[in-house]
């Protein structure tokens, strides 16, 4: 069975930082305020999802079903800057959450997290991917019209995917993808990158450009991500990307599983 994508039920969010000064030293992956997160860590968390996650044998995953149906696809383990990057945002949300008094308003399940990621329950990435979303519903934000810079930032993503056809003017699709979740989203994202400027994050440039995306088309295209820490051109590539869906749909909030 298909595995049901993460959708917010509040305004969940992402959010992140501006960065003054550079702060660089061997085994660092990344600094928010005093805490340091280090590669050792991102590391541990890799090989966990590997250990608990194994790559199936070649006789137990046939091409199709025993119905004739195409076996669903394998999982892809998340590579080093997506583990980076939910490892920095937990940290900024936690900082941020105990600085506001900000109570969590969803509880995400670790078994929620693990239907959608097609990953054991028991891995350590999927419990904090559970704990960043609980983390995240508490967070406020109103919505706000997205500008004509960002629309035309979203129609983009959306035409280059694949998922906005030719044929459909800007005009309708500003019109389709406008709505209460792309507003909230653009709100969240506004809301944190205010509230955490006093935070110095720096990122390495191993793990750069390190982002997180608070709204997604289907197929996980990110349509509106947040960039944690300075850009950079040196990123870590063990990225998996996904393939675009073919068809047009309304991007949803990353968030908790429905």
């Amino acid at each position: 069975m298909r595995a049901r994508r993460l959708v917010a039920v509040a305004s969940v969010a992402v959010g992140l930082v501006a960065l003054s000064g550079c702060r660089a030293e061997p085994g660092i992956a990344a600094y928010i305020g005093d805490h340091r997160i280090t590669d050792d860590r991102v590391a541990a968390v890799l090989k966990d999802l590997r250990d608990k996650n194994p790559k199936p044998t070649p006789s137990a995953t046939p091409s199709s079903t025993v119905s004739g149906q195409p076996a669903p696809p394998e999982p892809q383990l998340p590579g080093a800057v997506q583990v980076a990057s939910v490892l920095v945002l937990s940290e900024v949300c936690e900082q941020i959450s105990e600085e506001k008094n900000y109570q969590p308003r969803g509880q995400v399940a670790p078994e929620q997290v693990a239907e959608v990621l097609m990953l054991a329950p028991g891995t350590g990435y999927v419990r904090q991917v559970a704990e960043l979303y609980t983390c995240l519903s508490g967070v406020p934000s109103e919505p706000v019209a997205p500008t004509e810079q960002e629309m035309a930032a979203l129609i983009g993503v959306g035409r280059e995917a694949g998922l906005i056809p030719a044929t459909t003017t800007d005009e309708d699709a500003a019109r389709q993808l406008d709505g209460e979740q792309l507003r909230g989203a653009l709100a969240t994202r506004r809301s944190l990158v205010e509230a955490a400027e006093g935070y110095d994050v720096t990122v390495s440039p191993r793990y750069r450009p390190l982002e997180f995306p608070v709204l997604s088309f289907p197929g996980d295209v990110p349509a509106v991500s947040v960039p944690l820490g300075e850009l950079g051109s040196d990123a870590v590539t063990d990225i998996s990307t996904p393939e675009p869906v073919r068809s047009t749909a309304t991007p949803e909030t990353e968030g908790t599983a429905s």
